[in-house]
């Protein structure tokens, strides 16, 4: 610029205020040029930021469709994060307080006279609340731990029964055992921890000399396993609910502590092993959970199994 301003200068001579001329011209053009380059990143930037207006370019388009849905994956990603350390959170302080009770029963018990039938009542429950914290935090690596075999339902229910014979004793409830040999393919392990959460369920809500029954029906596409008590049933606004992670309802308050936990667990290690469970229930009367399995079996499965038995 300041060459220009020089050569058309007709004496064509070193000047003092052609040379500030140049210099002001230049800065000027400057200053012009790095508004315009200033205004231009503020139009892009509202463009990124308002779905509404039209973008500069395809380039502008696609630069911000891109950070929107970063945007949009990055705040997904920290409420998963936040929420699953709350439901965290909340079960390790559900869980403290109930393994509490049981501890401090026997401690009383230390101070008087011990009864074997009570001290072995305690020391079960502790049992399930340590189970149900360990199944808790195997379920987000749940696929690193399972092995998907052909169970028996007859013989799991009667393991299942056998591990609360004591409760049954106990609280004088009678036990209908209505299952018929049936396979389905599912973990041994996981399955057997379902059905003791059920069960669990059925005696907490049963009152002494009641009735649970354990049946197997088969349908056109499914094969269920039901479990059925003449307890004090479910509410009716409660039951869409029962579900839910620490989910307690009107019978968790009124009649028996509880974490709301059990039912959760149930029905989320069901879905992880490809089935589901449903409830059925009339306040007052019974209630009815059934666990639905697919009724066609894995062929390949099944074929390896017969493999493996004609090898040993």
């Amino acid at each position: 610029m300041t060459v220009a301003v020089f050569g058309i200068d007709p004496q064509n001579s070193w000047n003092w205020d052609n040379f500030l001329y140049a210099l002001a011209l230049t800065l000027l053009l400057m200053t012009g040029f790095l508004l315009y380059r200033y205004q231009k990143n503020v139009q892009v930037s509202r463009h990124l930021d308002d779905e509404e207006v039209e973008p500069l370019s395809l380039e502008a388009e696609v630069c911000r469709e891109s950070i929107r849905q970063l945007r949009i994956k990055h705040i997904r990603s920290l409420n998963e994060i936040q929420d699953k350390q709350k439901e965290t959170y909340d079960f390790i302080i559900s869980w403290f307080h109930e393994i509490k009770t049981p501890i401090a029963v026997l401690r009383l018990m230390q101070q008087t006279e011990i009864n074997p039938r009570s001290l072995e009542e305690e020391l079960s429950r502790i049992e399930h609340y340590v189970d149900q914290a360990l199944y808790y935090a195997k379920l987000d690596s749940f696929n690193k731990d399972y092995e998907i075999v052909n169970c028996n339902l007859e013989q799991l229910s009667k393991e299942a029964v056998k591990n609360h014979s004591k409760t049954f004793i106990a609280k004088k409830i009678g036990i209908q055992l209505k299952v018929e040999p049936t396979i389905v393919q599912s973990d041994s392990k996981w399955l057997l921890f379902i059905l003791n959460q059920l069960i669990t369920n059925s005696l907490k809500y049963t009152g002494d000399h009641g009735l649970i029954s354990i049946t197997t029906r088969i349908t056109p596409l499914e094969k269920l396993l039901i479990i059925r008590d003449n307890g004090i049933g479910i509410d009716s606004k409660d039951l869409p609910r029962i579900f839910n992670r620490g989910f307690t309802g009107t019978n968790g308050r009124t009649f028996v502590k509880s974490t709301g936990m059990g039912l959760y667990l149930a029905q989320e290690l069901s879905k992880k092993l490809g089935h589901y469970i449903t409830c059925e229930s009339a306040a007052g009367r019974y209630s009815e959970f059934t666990v639905h399995f697919p009724k066609n079996h894995d062929p390949h499965l099944s074929m390896l199994q017969q493999n493996i038995k004609k090898t040993h």
